[in-house]
Order: C-alpha cells, then sequence, then structure tokens
C-alpha cells in the first residue's frame, strides 16, 4: 500500500472563524433540523393532471419522520393533503385510468407495547375520497403493481414458514415452569439484515388481490430462496413480469439476477433472461412488444454499472442503448410513443433526469434531482411520468431539501412546493463551492465540495473539517446535508469529496479501487486536504477528519499513516476486514468481489487492507461511534478499533446509538443530532486553537 501524500505540516496561528453577529440571520441550529420538510415520491397521474407524493416532516414529540399523502395539480393549483395524521402514508400509486390511488398506511407506533404496528394497503376513489382496505398484512408489502385493467393489485409480501427443525426430544414442560426461549436455528448465509435484525424463516412470493375488496391475497409464486421485485403487468392484465435473484443455487448471490414471467393463473414461471450478472427491473413497451430492462455481464469487479437493454420478446434479440453513456442508469420507464425511456443515473455527483430514443439519441432534461436525505449529501432523487409526456421530479439545491418539480419534455422544470422556504430563509446557510485537483496519486482530477462557514472572510484561517462518504461505490454530490451545513454552522470549512471508488464518474473511476481498498484514495483525499489548505484560508494546525462505514474506513487509515490531524472521528467503521466479511449481513459477498480470495486462502491480504493493521502508528485522537444494532459493519468492528486505541493509550472515546441500525442518520432526527454533537464536542475537545494567538470558543449550534 503506497500513500505519496503525507508531507510534515507546520503550525499557523489564526484568527478564529468569523461567525453571525447579532441582528444577522443565525446559522442553522440543532432544533432547526426537527423543522424540516422535503418532498418526496412523486407520483403523476396518467393524464399528468395531478401528482400526489408525500410530505415527509420531522416530528419533536415522537422524534421520528413522517409522511403524509399531498395532491397538486399540474399547474400549481389545488395543492391539498389526502392522507394525513399519526402514522404513515407510504407507496402511492394511481390506477392506470387515473380514479383511484393505492397506498400503504401505518399506525403510530406504540413505545409501550412490542406489537408492530398496523398497516394496511387500502385503495381510495380520488373522486369521492372513499377507500377501500384491501387486506391488513401481518408482514411488509412491496413492490405495489396495479394491473392495467385496474382488476388486480400484484405485489410482494414475506410468508413465514417454521424453518429448519431437529429431531430430538426435550422432556415434557411442567404447567406454570418458565423455560428459556427456544434456540434459533440457521442453514443459510441469509440469516440477518442490517436495520430488520435476525430475520425470520421464511419466504418473500408474489401476490395478487382483488381491488374491489372483501377478498384475500392469493401467491402466485413458490419461490424457495432468492429476492423478487420490479413487478410488471403485460398488457392484457394476463402475465406478470419480475426479477428474482439471490437465490441458494446461485450462493445467495444478488448479483445473478434474472427476468422472469408468471401467469396471473399461477402455474410454472418461465426465465425470460439468463445472462450472467443481474437483469432487473422490467418495463414493458406500451405494445408489448418489447422488455427494457437494466443489468450488466458479471465480470467479478467490486462495482459494475448498470446498463440500459431492450429486447424484442418474440425473437429474443437485444440491443444495448447508450453503450458511450458510461454511467449506472438506475430508472428507466417508457414513454408514451414506445420509441424511447426516460431514464435516471447520476453524473459527477448530479442526479439527472433524461430522455432516450431507440437510436440512442440522448437529452438531458433536469441534473437537479436529490435532496431525499436529512443528513448527508449523497445523490438521491425520484420521477415518474404521465402518458401524455409530462413529469413530476423531486429536485433540490444546495441549501433545499427536495421540492415537487413538474415540467414535459423539452421544457424547464417547474417548482411547485417550496419546503422550509421561511426557516432556510431566515437562516446564513453555508454556501457550497466545486473545488477540484490533481491527485498526488497519479494525477488525476479529483472532485469535491467546499462549505464555507456563516460569516466567511478569505482574509481570516478556519479549521477544516474533511467528511469522507461510505459505500465506498456511492457518491456525494452539491445536495442539501443537515450534517455539513450543521459542522459549517460551528465554524468549520467543510471539505466533502468523491476520491477514486466513487460512482458516477464511470466505471474505470470507480474500479480504480477494486480489490485494492483502502489503497491511493487515501491519497487523493489528503492531496485534497493539501490543496485546500493552498487556497490559504485554513489552519493547518486545525484539521479534522470523519466519515461512515466505507468512509470509516479511510478515516481510520488516514490516522494510521498521517499525523496532521488534530482529531478524528471514525463511524461505523470496518476495521478487520476478516471479522467483516465472515460475520456482516452482507459478508458473503466481500470476498469473492472486493478480495478475489478468502480469508483462510489468503489471510495476509485481509490483514494488510485492514485498518487495525495501522493502529500501532495510531497517535491522533480519535472518538469512535457507531449504532448499537448495526448488522452492516458490526459493532464488534469498532470494538475492535477502540479497544487497541485504549490499550495503546490513544486519546479515545466509544459511542453507541442505542438501538440504531447501519443508517441510524437517517432514522430518527435526534439520533443524526447525537451524531453530529459528539462529533462537534470531540473535535472542540482537542482542537488546537491554544497554538494561535488569540482567539475565542467556538459553540455548538
Amino acid at each position: 500500500m503506497e500513500f505519496k501524500a503525507l508531507a510534515a505540516i507546520g503550525l499557523i496561528a489564526a484568527a478564529s472563524p468569523a461567525l453571525a453577529q447579532d441582528g444577522e440571520r443565525a446559522p442553522l441550529s440543532f432544533a432547526d433540523m426537527f423543522e424540516l420538510e422535503m418532498a418526496a415520491d412523486p407520483q403523476i397521474s396518467p393524464d399528468g393532471e395531478r401528482i400526489v407524493y408525500q410530505r415527509r416532516s420531522n416530528d419533536i414529540m415522537t422524534d421520528r419522520t413522517r409522511s403524509a399523502l399531498w395532491a397538486i395539480n399540474f399547474d400549481g393549483s389545488g395543492h391539498e393533503a389526502i392522507v394525513s395524521g399519526m402514522g404513515d402514508a407510504t407507496g402511492a400509486r394511481w390506477s392506470p385510468d387515473g380514479s383511484r390511488l393505492l397506498y400503504l398506511a401505518r399506525s403510530e407506533p406504540d413505545p409501550e407495547s412490542d406489537e408492530r404496528p398496523a398497516t394496511r394497503l387500502i385503495a381510495r376513489d380520488m373522486a369521492t375520497g372513499e377507500e377501500t382496505v384491501l387486506f391488513e398484512p401481518e408482514t411488509g408489502v412491496n413492490n405495489t403493481a396495479w394491473s392495467p385493467d385496474g382488476r388486480w393489485v400484484a405485489f410482494t409480501m414475506f410468508v413465514r414458514d417454521d424453518g429448519p427443525q431437529v429431531d430430538f426430544e426435550m422432556p415434557e414442560k411442567p404447567e406454570g415452569a418458565e423455560w428459556a426461549d427456544v434456540p434459533r436455528i440457521d442453514e443459510t448465509t441469509r440469516y440477518q439484515f442490517d436495520g430488520q435484525g435476525d430475520l425470520p424463516h421464511g419466504q418473500n412470493q408474489i401476490f395478487v388481490i382483488s381491488t374491489e375488496g372483501g377478498g384475500e391475497p392469493r401467491a402466485l409464486t413458490e419461490a424457495a430462496s432468492g429476492n423478487l421485485g420490479g413487478l410488471e403487468w403485460s398488457g392484457d392484465s394476463t402475465t406478470l413480469y419480475y426479477s428474482h435473484g439471490g437465490r441458494a443455487e446461485d450462493g445467495f448471490d444478488g448479483r445473478e439476477t434474472d427476468i422472469w414471467a408468471i401467469s396471473l393463473n399461477g402455474g410454472e414461471p418461465r426465465r425470460i433472461t439468463d445472462d450472467s450478472g443481474p437483469e432487473t427491473s422490467p418495463r414493458l413497451s406500451p405494445d408489448g412488444a418489447r422488455l427494457a430492462y437494466t443489468g450488466y455481464e458479471n465480470q467479478g469487479f467490486s462495482n459494475q454499472d448498470a446498463r440500459l437493454y431492450v429486447r424484442d420478446l418474440e425473437s429474443g434479440d437485444t440491443v444495448q442503448l447508450l453503450e458511450d453513456l458510461d454511467r449506472s442508469i438506475s430508472s428507466a420507464v417508457w414513454d408514451e410513443t414506445g420509441e424511447g425511456l426516460w431514464i435516471q443515473f447520476v453524473d459527477q455527483g448530479l442526479t439527472t433526469l433524461a430522455h432516450v430514443t431507440l437510436d440512442g439519441e440522448l437529452t438531458r432534461i433536469d441534473d437537479t434531482l436529490g435532496g431525499l436525505l436529512f443528513g448527508r449529501p449523497y445523490t438521491s432523487g425520484s420521477f415518474s411520468v404521465s402518458s401524455n409526456g409530462r413529469y413530476a421530479a423531486t429536485v433540490g439545491t444546495p441549501q433545499r431539501l427536495a421540492n415537487l418539480g413538474v415540467g414535459e419534455r423539452g421544457g424547464e422544470t417547474r417548482v411547485l412546493t417550496s419546503y422550509s422556504e421561511e426557516l432556510l430563509a431566515s437562516r446564513e446557510l453555508a454556501e457550497i463551492e466545486r473545488f477540484t485537483w490533481e491527485s498526488s496519486a497519479d494525477g488525476r482530477e479529483i472532485e469535491g465540495w467546499i462549505a464555507y462557514p456563516p460569516g466567511f472572510d478569505p482574509e481570516q484561517q478556519y479549521p477544516m473539517l474533511m467528511e469522507i462518504h461510505g459505500g465506498p461505490h456511492t457518491a456525494y454530490g452539491p445536495v442539501f446535508s443537515g450534517e455539513v451545513q450543521l459542522f459549517a454552522a460551528a465554524g468549520y470549512v467543510v471539505f466533502y469529496t468523491n476520491p477514486r471508488g466513487s460512482t458516477s464518474y464511470g466505471e474505470e473511476f470507480s474500479n480504480l479501487i477494486d480489490k485494492t481498498y483502502p489503497d491511493e484514495d487515501v491519497d487523493d483525499l489528503l492531496s485534497g486536504v493539501d490543496a485546500l489548505v493552498a487556497e490559504g484560508f485554513i489552519d493547518e494546525n486545525r484539521l479534522f477528519v470523519t466519515g461512515g462505514s466505507g468512509g470509516g474506513v479511510l478515516t481510520s487509515t488516514i490516522v494510521g499513516v498521517d499525523h496532521r490531524f488534530a482529531a478524528a472521528a471514525t463511524v461505523k467503521p470496518v476495521i478487520n476486514w476478516t471479522s467483516f466479511a465472515l460475520a456482516s449481513d452482507i459478508g458473503v459477498s466481500i470476498a469473492p468481489y472486493w478480495f478475489g480470495t478468502t480469508p483462510w486462502e489468503d489471510p495476509d491480504l485481509f490483514w494488510q487492507r485492514s485498518p487495525l493493521s495501522l493502529v500501532g502508528e495510531v497517535e491522533t485522537p480519535t472518538l469512535v461511534l457507531v449504532g448499537g444494532d448495526d448488522r452492516r459493519t458490526p459493532v464488534f468492528e469498532s470494538e475492535q478499533y477502540y479497544n487497541a486505541l485504549q490499550i495503546r493509550g490513544v486519546p479515545t472515546r466509544f459511542v453507541r446509538i442505542p438501538g440504531g441500525a447501519h443508517g441510524f442518520e437517517e432514522s430518527r432526527p435526534s439520533r443524526l443530532l447525537n451524531k453530529v454533537g459528539h462529533i462537534l464536542a470531540w473535535f472542540d475537545e482537542h482542537d488546537r486553537r491554544d497554538a494561535r494567538e488569540g482567539g475565542s470558543e467556538q459553540a455548538l449550534p
């Protein structure tokens, strides 16, 4: 492993950051996070006249993000709540004729009860408001899809079973006796999942139910294992297309996914695709003759971008559209003509809505999709289209969460909502600026963004906080981020980047870390710090670094090879690749795709790439923070690092978020605030401001 950006850094005295004074707009505060709202999951009606979307808001009393359903006309009139109150309403989907709306209603959880909140699948008459409860599922319902004739709704639902049985007899339990719970038995690697914990025994299946109400769901599939999704009806409402992957016979490998079809009357499913790799998200052309889907030929890289394919169902002939577009396509929907598709992809951190014809002509429509996360600045966004060339999408800016945007192909996007506008307009937010530099590893251009603290004065010097994204195959972008804004409000210049391995810069760039991560991505980050310091407004004595998940890997690696940082905060990191690969909920995919071997075949390789191997070199005071129920980067990863630092005498603190899974920041508002607060407090305790002449304490927002 080679790191080329390890020059010694001298100490420079500087003045304190300029913060907002009395009478000026105040920076964003912790309490403000409970006032933020966004628009999500916009669903435009088939005739393009009305949009139903989720209005997501943070509730300070229940410490939860709530979702209500609102509707608005395409011209911006008639804005109203249609489903609101306690609990959540999600998954809105229009019937093919636009007369009804399907959605899921979940009641408010009872904190005093272990019972699962009630869920109902509801069909709403949009003219009268009359609602029909189709049924109340005991397990999760996903992938809902109306049949074209409006008579049926298909969905996936988990079906429990007894699991493996062991043949022996226990003594008879006496009446009134209290024994320990019976053991859990598992015989596959699919026994846990982050955010869900231990998975119940059973399997997802595809069901259909009548939209008239009064009936029971009917199972169409009898899958023994794997994941089913992407439901798509044939035009005559007799057949369902779907994706099925991660089966036991494929080693539970989600990258081996095929498209299948099954009759509404049941029977044996029919395989449509059988290529090496994942074929997912089937979408039928309006005439039913062609099937569009995304996928790629599995070459065993740690990351591969999804491509767009169109298959003639009669001949089986398949063509790839946009072969020259080196970006991963996340969504594809046929337009009303059947001669083109609406698509979504991320290009250099910008989530883009576009249209492509069957001849491969690409038209970019809007590159401001995003703003669907309260916490970190990950790329995001969603859209839907009507049968007359209109679209609805979530659009955001670096200083605004997602609002509802609408438009027509060839026109401009009009933003119809203004969530949190009054609050955010009254706050002095961090300005976000694109920043690029050449990597010390090989001279490649690397992209990032600088968030300037309120009251920024380029003639003064500021502490710098580098925030590193996870994945590692994901991307940050110039979108709203509560974490970035709160860090900046505390007086930091916040530096967040897309080092090699990030998506949205092409498959070759993302796979520069294939089978080597972490490696030269560390050089990208450290040379970025050098480039930012060279701008002249960063106090070299007050550099800080943090990151979560894959960003935690890089944070823990950086402090093992570079001692310039005043303090670090590694959040939910992987510390030991061997223990991670053998115990994470995604562990079975790590060895083949990230290492190309197993820990017992090449233990030295797994150790050399583990941040734990560098712990003997760490001098930086380091906070370790993790969700208490994390199954993705299990808690024992953080415990190994914390205990090693304790043994070595390096200043450290261990913070666990009770009940928090891997994505705890977005699960409850207070968890996000606890994360930011603990990081800021740790950095404040270890700030080298005393090396400066003068200076003042910075306060948490």
